[in-house]
């Protein structure tokens, strides 16, 4: 068994009417617990790395981790780059063994970033590997990603852009944000940009970034055993399901994820202040994001059994 390439697996998701659950990694335990939860469900699954997830354990470390579970589990695994913003992380990544990238240029002029992006697609393609770009800026912080303001994104312009660059997929900005704190009032979605796309590039790939549910009994671990994380919402789960069965292929998890092992751990510790063996808490956590990634495959994502489609 190797590392794919997302190409196969979004094809599937598109004509399945389903998504592919990307969720950010960090450790083993984290790997641990995405893979076993894809396992049970059937599910391929995207594991993905920020530029931070590389300062901080390597991306050799990480390559290593996650060959590991494509060898232990047999799915369809992609290890991907998350927000990639200059040509070093593109070949940083690519060359470590990554199956695919993101390049975020949003924050460049419009042209600036098709030239930029345009250069990584060419780039990535020699090599076999599938290229992320986004258009549009969503809003919210969330690692090394950041922006006070939002932009939703153009329909005609997604068109263009797809055209000149050839990316395989496209990370849009519908309303969705990064962090755990995405709205102050109710959840609102851009459905109407998402099926404009949908209609003027049909069969093509879209991403949601800052996806997370933001679940509020994970919250409530939280507070209860010592934490601070008031007013945190997310996108509700039967907005998320409603992407999946359009043109959305891939929808990015990483808050869920952070808030389930950072739940698990603090009611370790909080019911028992004496344990201080790793193994009791961060097993905790990774059972908790095994859980996690089974209820995101069954709900919103709509991926069980993808292997066999």
């Amino acid at each position: 068994m190797a590392l794919v390439n997302t190409k196969e697996m979004f094809k599937k998701a598109y004509e399945g009417g389903y998504s592919i659950g990307a969720f950010n990694i960090n450790n083993m335990e984290i790997i641990q617990g995405i893979v076993n939860g894809a396992k049970k469900k059937n599910s391929a699954v995207i594991l993905q790395c920020s530029q931070g997830a590389l300062k901080y354990a390597g991306p050799k470390y990480l390559k290593a981790m996650v060959d590991a579970a494509v060898e232990e589990t047999g799915l369809d695994i992609a290890l991907h780059l998350d927000h990639g913003s200059d040509m070093e992380y593109i070949k940083l990544a690519v060359e470590s063994g990554f199956t695919s990238v993101m390049f975020d240029g949003s924050h460049f002029d419009y042209e600036e970033n098709v030239k930029k992006t345009k250069e990584v697609v060419d780039y990535a393609h020699a090599h076999g590997v599938t290229v992320e770009a986004e258009l549009g800026v969503l809003a919210g912080v969330e690692d090394e990603v950041s922006s006070d303001h939002h932009v939703y994104t153009d329909p005609d312009q997604a068109v263009d852009f797809v055209n000149r660059t050839g990316v395989d997929s496209l990370a849009i900005a519908i309303g969705t944000s990064h962090g755990a704190f995405k709205f102050t009032g109710d959840a609102q979605l851009r459905f109407d940009i998402l099926e404009a796309i949908q209609t003027k590039l049909p069969g093509f790939p879209i991403v949601l970034h800052g996806a997370s549910a933001v679940d509020q009994e994970t919250i409530a671990v939280c507070n209860k055993y010592g934490g601070n994380i008031a007013g945190a919402k997310g996108i509700p789960v039967d907005m998320l399901r409603k992407a999946s069965s359009m043109a959305v292929c891939k929808i990015n998890m990483d808050t869920d994820i952070r808030l389930a092992m950072t739940a698990a751990i603090r009611k370790v510790f909080g019911e028992n202040p004496k344990e201080f063996d790793p193994r009791k808490y961060c097993g905790a956590g990774r059972d908790q994001i095994e859980k996690l990634v089974i209820e995101k495959i069954e709900g919103p994502l709509g991926s069980a059994d993808s292997m066999s489609k």
